[in-house]
């Protein structure tokens, strides 16, 4: 037998002390999972949104380098794509969401230095250097939202396996020994009544 099934009052104490905290434990882990849940409908109806605008984007920019490469020649647009820097300055940081660690994506804005002379290039080309900057922009959003969801997701599905531990392991099976425990003591008082009355009983006669 666990020594902490033994019927003393010690162990009564110690089984509700353990089933307040399992019942407090279950509470914190429903608010987080309800908070984490709340967050990641969020980012899902973020993402869905940034995905349409990137859709719209990535059209609108192949049509414009469709009018580059007729008005300029595709060797010539390839030639300046070629100036394009490599996008080597994002860094990611992160922050917390309810012991979630949440990614970040800091980069520095260089889609502005211009790496062509204007005489040497017709409107199209800007337009075209212009809607891929957006599609950049767009795409380096679109993976810091789903990177988030898919780290609340992970982190919601673990806190529900702890919520569900609680509540259908640790909460009955502390409040089966508080139960027994609490029976057997209050039976050891009425058989220490009982005793105390035959001897009672005895003595007077």
């Amino acid at each position: 037998m666990d020594p902490r099934e033994f019927p003393t009052k010690g162990n009564l104490m110690l089984a509700k002390n353990s089933l307040a905290l399992a019942h407090q434990g279950y509470d914190l882990m429903d608010k987080k999972r309800n908070i984490l849940l709340k967050e990641l409908m969020s980012l899902i109806d973020e993402a869905k949104d940034i995905q349409e605008e990137i859709d719209t984007t990535f059209t609108r920019a192949y049509a414009c380098l469709q009018r580059a490469n007729i008005e300029q020649g595709i060797s010539k647009v390839q030639e300046l794509a070629f100036t394009v820097p490599i996008e080597d300055s994002i860094r990611i940081q992160t922050r917390s969401i309810m012991g979630t660690e949440i990614p970040h994506i800091k980069y520095d804005d260089k889609q502005n230095d211009l790496t062509y002379a204007f005489g040497t290039t017709h409107e199209s080309m800007d337009i075209v250097r212009e809607a891929f900057r957006e599609v950049k922009d767009l795409t380096i959003k679109l993976a810091e939202v789903e990177n988030a969801a898919y780290r609340l997701a992970a982190n919601i599905k673990k806190t529900q396996k702890r919520a569900n531990a609680l509540k259908n392991i640790t909460i009955p099976m502390y409040s089966n020994l508080v139960y027994t425990i609490n029976n057997a003591l209050e039976e050891k008082e009425r058989e220490e009544f009982t005793r105390l009355k035959v001897i009672k009983r005895m003595q007077a006669k």
